[in-house]
């Protein structure tokens, strides 16, 4: 059953996803910034905005028939089962892996200065805890942030499925009959836009103006082609979703190597560094053929100039 997405229903996802951010985070924006006491409630719901969006616009517009839906955003069914589960492995434990080869990249380049004895993250440490609190050792500190990447990919997997609904389940396959390059990109640009209300707050970057939306596009469409891939790869939205969650929970291994605040628009996993492993990732997945192989997504084909041979 082929699927076509009309333009509206694509339109009005997108409009709804932005709008919906920029509401929930109006009220730092009203009073306090990322300081606002709510910040941390506001946060994590501004990520299931683009999930709603994709709730109202089945709901409304109707643009996959009742039956297709699970299939057609990649939650169900999981099958082959055998690729599926590969693919989750691989977003479960690649993403931390391309955040470390940044940070190597990021001191290759002199983008950062690295001091294993992790001085800089015992200073930030002593500032975080009240006046007088007995510093815990940094090393153990350090190693425990470590050891809980695997089991904090999973819980910010969960926050991740809000965003992850609306940008590789819905997304992708409505804009991959133009292309899978088109969609990857095209969608990967749109959710780095959707970060702007907290973005020009100063959030990841502590860029307040365009430049930091322009960091933010930009790290998401180099990661977003990863997800992306995950997403074409195994017709299913969970791999993304563990692969987000995963780069979300490995995010800040920056700060904890840094011998100083790092500059998060060239060291950080968003910034300069990240585009860089993780282009080199990609000319790997183009050279290999990875991204010619998509399995159907509930009809959504790529169009018969640009065919894909069915995955193995």
């Amino acid at each position: 059953m082929n699927i076509r997405i009309r333009p509206i229903a694509t339109i009005s996802f997108v409009v709804l996803a932005l709008g919906l951010a920029w509401l929930v985070a109006l009220p730092l924006w009203l009073d306090g910034g990322l300081g606002n006491p709510l910040a941390g409630v506001l946060l994590p719901a501004m990520m299931f905005t683009p999930a709603v969006a994709v709730v109202l616009v089945m709901a409304v517009l109707r643009p996959v028939p009742r039956g297709e839906r699970l299939r057609f955003l990649g939650i169900w069914p999981l099958r082959p089962a055998k690729r599926v589960i590969w693919m989750l492995v691989i977003g479960w434990l690649v993403p931390p892996l391309l955040v470390a080869l940044s940070i190597l990249l990021a001191a290759a380049l002199g983008f950062v200065q690295l001091d294993f004895a992790f001085s800089g993250f015992a200073r930030e440490l002593e500032k975080a805890l009240p006046p007088g609190t007995p510093l815990p050792p940094v090393g153990i500190v350090v190693a425990a942030q470590v050891a809980t990447i695997p089991l904090g990919a999973l819980f910010n997997g969960i926050l991740a499925f809000g965003e992850e609904l609306g940008w590789r389940g819905w997304l992708v396959p409505a804009l991959r009959p133009m292309g899978t390059w088109p969609a990857l990109v095209l969608s990967g640009a749109i959710w780095g836009v959707w970060h702007s209300p907290v973005i020009l707050l100063g959030y990841n970057f502590g860029r307040t103006d365009v430049t930091g939306v322009l960091l933010m596009i930009g790290g998401c469409v180099a990661w977003g082609i990863l997800l992306g891939w995950l997403r074409l790869r195994s017709a299913s939205i969970w791999p993304a979703v563990l692969a987000h969650g995963a780069l979300n929970a490995a995010g800040g291994l920056i700060v904890l190597f840094a011998a100083a605040q790092p500059d998060l628009a060239l060291a950080g996993p968003l910034g300069v560094a990240g585009w860089i492993v993780v282009a080199v990732v990609v000319v790997v997945l183009v050279l290999t053929g990875q991204l010619r192989r998509q399995p159907d997504l509930a009809g959504s084909a790529v169009p018969p100039t640009h065919p894909a041979p069915a995955a193995p």
